[in-house]
């Protein structure tokens, strides 16, 4: 996969004529409690998705993530022909503190303690992940170089920051990075990985030879790999595990259908932790997009263009119910 700010955007207005997305919600989310947490002029950035005939695919980098231990939600924002994160504080109405000073910031993701920032950059033809501190978020340090390197997690009590490298035939694998001894570690093919707690393992999601995506589970200390999540006709990315462990949310293609049109689409889906339990959550025929968990679980924050007649992305938070 190449990465570019080619992948993010601030709207889109290509299907304006298909979908009505002045529209917050339909009937089949009737059960979802939905809040709009951003405005237009936050300019939060959608990742993009296109479609192809019978298909839909999306830049499933995270794009969002809440600051632990606080009430602030983080997002990139495009302003001033540059693309960098932006905080927002959930408790309170009013502007975002700008937290990086890049050009191209594409993904990133909050330490477990909360206090260091990782984000990966796209800069000429490769993509570097950086680390800096999450008050200040101004003094980086380069952590990979001539690659490139994105979607950046550290696990909880670990010393590794676990990201994804796309390879040189355009497969991608994942990576570590030990911040204590600078040690990088190449363990199996996947993208957008994401740390099990109290495990030695990452739910990871991993293309077939067919061209969609399924999610993994995949021990890195003693090499197993499970297939938990997978459909012949569906793909599943972006993964994150609800804060007790028990459920994952994720982004999976879906069709929306209607008046004679089949309208590909990306929505949100949730399931155990062992894969059992799918279910879909949205069903909008807006895209939505990068969900992460609230700190208690009871909400999933995500990105959509819905509610807004031009289209505009915005971060919308739903509750869940187990």
């Amino acid at each position: 996969m190449s990465l570019s700010l080619a992948m993010l955007a601030t709207a889109t207005a290509m299907h304006a004529a298909t979908v009505d997305f002045s529209v917050v919600s339909v009937p089949e989310e009737s059960g979802l409690e939905l809040t709009k947490i951003s405005v237009n002029s936050d300019f939060v950035c959608l990742p993009k998705v296109k479609r192809t005939g019978k298909r839909v695919d999306w830049f499933t980098n995270r794009v969002l993530s809440l600051m632990p231990n606080t009430n602030n939600i983080a997002y990139l924002s495009f302003r001033n022909n540059t693309t960098n994160i932006f905080l927002k504080d959930l408790a309170k109405q009013g502007s975002s503190r700008q937290r990086t000073n890049r050009t191209g910031v594409i993904d990133f993701s909050f330490s477990p303690d909360g206090k260091t920032l990782y984000f990966s950059e796209s800069r000429g033809k490769t993509t570097q992940i950086f680390s800096t501190d999450a008050s200040n978020g101004y003094v980086c340090r380069q952590i990979t170089s001539g690659a490139n390197d994105y979607s950046p997690i550290q696990a909880p009590g670990s010393a590794m920051v676990f990201f994804a490298r796309t390879e040189n035939k355009g497969g991608c694998s994942i990576w570590s990075y030990n911040l204590k001894d600078n040690f990088l570690s190449n363990y199996s093919p996947g993208q957008n990985p994401c740390p099990v707690n109290k495990e030695s393992a990452l739910i990871v999601s991993r293309q077939t030879p067919g061209g969609n995506a399924e999610l993994w589970k995949i021990n890195y200390d003693t090499g197993v790999e499970e297939c938990i999540v997978s459909a012949t006709d569906k793909s599943f990315t972006t993964p994150m595990i609800s804060p007790d462990g028990r459920w994952i949310v994720f982004v999976g293609s879906s069709v929306v259908e209607g008046q004679g049109v089949a309208y590909h689409n990306t929505d949100i889906y949730v399931c155990r932790i062992d894969g059992t339990d799918l279910r879909q959550l949205t069903h909008h025929a807006a895209d939505d997009l990068s969900p992460i968990w609230s700190h208690d679980g009871r909400n999933i924050y995500f990105i959509s263009q819905r509610g807004d007649a031009d289209a505009t992305a915005n971060i919308w938070r739903m509750t869940f119910t187990e």
